[in-house]
């Protein structure tokens, strides 16, 4: 029909706008957290642009069930607005009429989420924490700059300053290093050239050609000693992380038929994202009346509770599942059937005459039982 078509194209028009919004806003405060942990020394800068995309993917199933959620609410909450809804209920139409537009929209968002949920986020957060270890092991050599003091450690850290650096072959030159001695004197090494490298699971700077100064402050007993080649040891070189030792690794085809509940858990909520985009669309039917003669309207705010109260719902199942305490049907059904209800429920009471809210509700569980 003509109204079907106008509305998937007005909607979807909608649907753009809000995901492109949502997602640059969402990216930009990212980027903008990581690009300033990058200026403090504890991101590497070259690291920024693939950590926003790895957070990007994790972020792309609440983007899309966010965006037909939001892009459904606001197309229908202006019909009523502009009195089309009047119209199509003033002809003898149903507001049943607009579920099959609805779900025409909506299915393919959810099978969207589906395939980026199911196949894409476990293999993105598989690498992204490779990539964290990658980091890991080379954080000690990206993240020093040339011509800024800068303190690298746990425990017992190192002041470095060079004057010279590439991160391609860990290759400086002119360093200088200030470290406190197990004795607690200060200690200053000075060298012509350096070279970070990893030797038995541990990096190491090998300095060439230089001097190690060692004593304390105030007082004349400095310790003096000329080399040619120090090794340090800057710290240990982490091994990659398994593809499976996190449940949100682990590929979709491997959780059928396990009998971990934290593995169970991770199935729900990967199946329960797609449907979310199905039923959260369903309840912006009735959500999005809007009464023009009281020029205010209360919708938008019971939207954001409910979506709130379903999400984080669908959160504690997910955990309890994860527990043991629940079982996997429960979490793939009972969720998404009361939030299914009560769309019917508000779907009935939008469909009656107008009347007090409370003598609606009890119509619409009456006709509900007949």
């Amino acid at each position: 029909m003509v109204y079907q078509r106008k509305f998937i194209k007005e909607v979807s028009q909608t649907a753009i706008g809000v995901f492109v919004l949502l997602l640059a806003t969402l990216v930009a405060v990212q980027a903008v957290k990581l690009l300033g942990n990058a200026a403090g020394g504890n991101v590497a800068a070259d690291a920024v642009a693939t950590l926003v995309a790895f957070w990007t993917v994790a972020l792309m199933p609440l983007v899309l069930i966010l965006t037909a959620f939001i892009s459904a609410l606001t197309v229908l909450s202006r019909y009523w607005r502009d009195s089309e809804m009047a119209v199509w209920l003033s002809s003898g139409l149903s507001l049943y009429g607009w579920i099959k537009p609805l779900m025409a929209f909506a299915v393919p968002f959810a099978v969207l989420t589906a395939v980026v949920s199911m196949l894409v986020m476990p293999w993105a957060d598989a690498r992204s924490r490779e990539f964290a270890e990658v980091l890991k092991r080379r954080q000690d050599t990206s993240m020093v700059r040339p011509g800024v003091f800068q303190e690298f450690g746990g425990r017992s850290p190192r002041v470095y300053f060079v004057e010279k650096f590439d991160a391609d072959s860990g290759e400086a030159v002119n360093l200088f290093i200030r470290e406190q001695g197990e004795d607690g004197r200060d200690v200053l090494i000075t060298a012509v050239r350096g070279r970070f490298a990893e030797q038995e699971n541990k990096r190491t700077l090998e300095l060439f050609n230089g001097r190690r100064y060692s004593g304390v402050p105030g007082q004349a007993d400095y310790d003096e000693v000329s080399f040619e080649r120090l090794h340090l040891i800057v710290g240990t070189a982490p091994k990659l992380v398994q593809r499976d030792v996190h449940r949100r690794t682990v590929p979709t085809s491997q959780l059928f038929g396990t009998d971990q509940p934290e593995l169970r858990g991770e199935l729900m909520w990967r199946f329960t994202m797609p449907l979310s985009v199905l039923v959260l669309a369903f309840l912006a039917l009735p959500l999005s009346y809007m009464n023009n003669r009281s020029g205010r309207s209360y919708s938008l705010l019971i939207a954001i509770g409910l979506f709130l109260l379903y999400q984080n719902g669908l959160t504690l199942v997910r955990d309890g599942i994860s527990d043991g305490r629940l079982p996997l049907w429960f979490g793939l059904s009972v969720p998404h059937l009361l939030m299914i209800g009560l769309s019917v429920l508000l779907l009935r009471i939008r469909s009656q005459p107008a009347q007090p809210f409370w003598q609606a509700v009890k119509q619409a569980v009456k006709v509900r039982r007949a």
